[in-house]
């Protein structure tokens, strides 16, 4: 369905308009769909990037700052997401032994197992909004939007 269509545009759209009200309303519609698979397990779609990023650090602590630089959504405020997801035991936070100015954090057993057990429906969640498109159109796609950022 064309953008047009689903705002009830009653004028023409340029190009420029019509591509960034295409990204605005795509975005929505993954991010209402993601945050339907987290809601049972009440989490945001930022606090699963902070324990998709510990996860990553393969037992390791991560400080705040290096959380900060990998988040999707770089305004978030990793403090109060780190507190929040201590609150629930997905990770624990700790001073640096060697700069007490920093705090390291790590993902919790707790935190592993819910990763786990959101893996299989996040990745069916890609498939899903990736099978309407060809491999060749995805892949162009990510080089657009790529290019789109740069």
């Amino acid at each position: 369905m064309k953008i047009e269509d689903i705002i009830k545009s009653t004028v023409p759209l340029n190009n420029a308009k019509r591509a960034l009200l295409n990204v605005m309303f795509t975005e929505i519609t993954i991010s209402d769909h993601f945050n339907e698979i987290l809601k049972p397990h009440d989490l945001s779609p930022e606090q699963y990037n902070v324990l998709r990023i510990l996860r990553g650090q393969k037992g390791k602590s991560a400080n705040m700052c290096d959380i900060q630089e990998r988040m999707i959504a770089k305004t978030s405020n990793t403090t109060r997401l780190v507190d929040k997801l201590l609150l629930k035991e997905l990770v624990t936070r700790e001073v640096c032994p060697d700069n007490r100015r920093k705090m390291e954090v790590q993902i919790t057993s707790k935190g592993i197992e819910l990763l786990s057990e959101l893996d299989s429906k996040v990745i069916e969640h890609e498939n899903y909004f990736a099978a309407k498109l060809t491999p060749e159109e995805l892949e162009k796609l990510n080089n657009l939007l790529d290019k789109y950022r740069s």
